[in-house]
């Protein structure tokens, strides 16, 4: 059974990602921010991590580039509802750029989500 780690500030998205990935089969881990989500996975790496960008104390864009340096072969789909610019380049572009094998705009459809989570997983 493939594992899961969200790192997402809003309970409410962590639980409906949660409850899809579980329902798949996948064994799912939680995190509400960046410096919690890089915790967990030193604690215990696992095979995907679902990473929000715009979060309080540690954003998705720094905590992508740490899990790259520190695990240069962890799989992270990046997700995001904000539309902010750096320069010409939107966060999920930024962080495809860092490493992030797949990217999703908020809101999603679940049924993408589990397609992203399989395809990154193939990879």
């Amino acid at each position: 059974m493939p594992s899961v780690l969200v790192v997402d500030d809003e309970d409410q998205i962590r639980s409906l990602i949660r409850r899809t990935l579980e329902e798949a089969g996948y064994e799912v881990h939680e995190a509400r921010d960046g410096k919690e989500g890089l915790c967990r996975y030193r604690r215990c790496p696992t095979d995907l991590v679902i990473m929000d960008i715009l979060m309080p104390d540690q954003d998705g864009l720094e905590s992508i580039i740490s899990l790259r340096q520190e695990f240069p072969s962890s799989k992270i789909i990046a997700i995001t509802g904000g539309s902010d610019m750096i320069g010409i380049l939107n966060h999920l572009d930024v962080a495809q750029m860092l490493g992030a094998r797949r990217t999703l705009h908020k809101p999603f459809d679940m049924r993408a989500l589990l397609e992203a989570a399989r395809a990154a997983l193939r990879q």
